[in-house]
């Protein structure tokens, strides 16, 4: 939370007035104003990120780092600028310890390609839980059909919570990697990260923490957590898309080879004795990067603490503890995700409906949700399900959204057979 708004810690949020800060919310969908339901997927823009971006193209930009003139000195200040912005959201120790990706996915891609590559031998294991989104699973699958290593699931019980007991037996000499999401896309429970974490390293393994969800709805504090690595992408944060963020301890970064070639990240280039390699975190940062993306990011993560992240969380959990009363009440929903450790989304199906129908009809009464498996499988695979309706909540969701997406299920089960 912002150190300069302690006060509001406790105060409630006026989702209502947020509102205003987003444009996209005063528009309608087939005749009806927007209820925006999908922020787990990705989150509306307020206007002040969306200036700030528009700002550096239409009055600052220039390349980074490499050029001498004015423009490119002073954006080379607010991109490394808002390195060090997200080093403090994050609590990490350096600025040199914040890695810019395009996205959540292409930070555990890098971790795979570059330490996992260079360190893990045949026969290491990685532990993932069922709870991963497919970007904390395929990775470490392709890297372990090159190297020969033995990729493990971490089960869940039926509320959706990791089960700590087989995590423990599960955590041998031969797991070198415990790759896990902090909270759950699918279902929005949140794991006991910290303790798994202290597990994982008592027993000598790393940990990837995937913060893609949680970010936007807790605060972090990566050197609390102690996690090894930690990833998050921009959109998920109220910032624009094709930004992310690896974090990564500076000693583990600084053993990392580059895993992709080209301009920034070298030190000298010769055809005759071959490249050496900047320092972290630019040894990974190959070509020109995101640059009004980057700053348009320190525009959100001012937005998200000057709101207080506290506040969010709080709003965000009566807002789900309303919508699960709701939807409860209502004949033919199923709720998944159970356990009470969770945050912000509400995944449900209903009887004799498809989730893509139900996501369909709900659509026409202006109100966006999101259908499918998520991009979570191994979850619907445990909980014997194809498919669910997946509402999730943000900041700017207030109590009338909620009632109008009961009124849409009203709809919906009226159309039932």
């Amino acid at each position: 939370m912002n150190a300069a708004l302690p006060a509001l810690a406790n105060t409630p949020l006026d989702a209502a007035r947020l509102r205003a800060d987003f444009p996209i919310l005063a528009r309608q969908v087939h005749g009806r104003p927007l209820v925006y339901l999908d922020s787990a997927a990705s989150a509306q823009k307020p206007r002040q990120a969306i200036a700030a971006e528009s700002r550096v193209y239409e009055w600052e930009y220039a390349n980074v780092h490499r050029g001498v003139h004015d423009l490119s000195q002073a954006t080379t200040h607010r991109f490394e600028a808002a390195r060090e912005r997200v080093r403090r959201f994050l609590n990490a120790a350096s600025a040199d310890e914040i890695v810019w990706v395009r996205g959540g996915t292409e930070g555990i891609n890098l971790v795979a390609q570059s330490w996992g590559r260079s360190t893990l031998a045949e026969g290491d294991e990685i532990l993932v839980s069922t709870l991963e989104h497919h970007a904390n699973i395929v990775p470490w699958q392709l890297l372990a059909r090159e190297k020969g290593l033995v990729v493990k699931a971490i089960p869940i019980g039926d509320d959706g919570q990791i089960e700590m007991a087989a995590y423990r037996a599960l955590l041998g000499p031969a797991v070198k990697l415990v790759a896990i999401t902090a909270m759950s896309n699918a279902l929005g429970i949140v794991a006991p990260a910290a303790e798994m974490i202290a597990l994982a390293h008592a027993a000598g393994a790393r940990v990837m923490l995937d913060g893609c969800q949680a970010a936007s709805h807790a605060a972090i504090d990566v050197q609390a957590l102690d996690c090894d690595f930690f990833v998050f992408s921009g959109h998920k944060l109220y910032g624009p898309t094709g930004i992310g963020v690896l974090y990564g301890k500076a000693a583990l970064l600084q053993a990392m080879p580059p895993w992709q070639g080209g301009g920034e990240m070298i030190a000298r280039v010769s055809l005759e004795e071959g490249t050496s390699f900047k320092g972290i975190p630019h040894r990974f940062e190959a070509g020109t990067p995101a640059i009004a993306q980057a700053i348009a990011l320190h525009t959100a993560l001012d937005y998200v603490e000057g709101v207080g992240i506290q506040r969010i969380a709080a709003h965000e959990a009566m807002l789900l503890a309303y919508a699960t009363e709701r939807l409860a009440a209502l004949p033919d929903i199923a709720i998944h995700g159970s356990h009470p450790d969770k945050a912000a989304i509400l995944s449900f199906t209903m009887a004799r409906a498809h989730p893509h129908d139900v996501g369909t009809i709900v659509d026409r009464e202006g109100v966006a949700v999101r259908v499918g498996h998520h991009c979570a499988q191994p979850t619907m695979a445990r909980l014997g399900l194809a498919a669910t309706v997946r509402a999730s909540f943000a900041l700017y969701n207030t109590w009338d959204d909620v009632d109008r997406l009961a009124a849409a299920l009203e709809k919906v089960r009226k159309l039932l057979p």
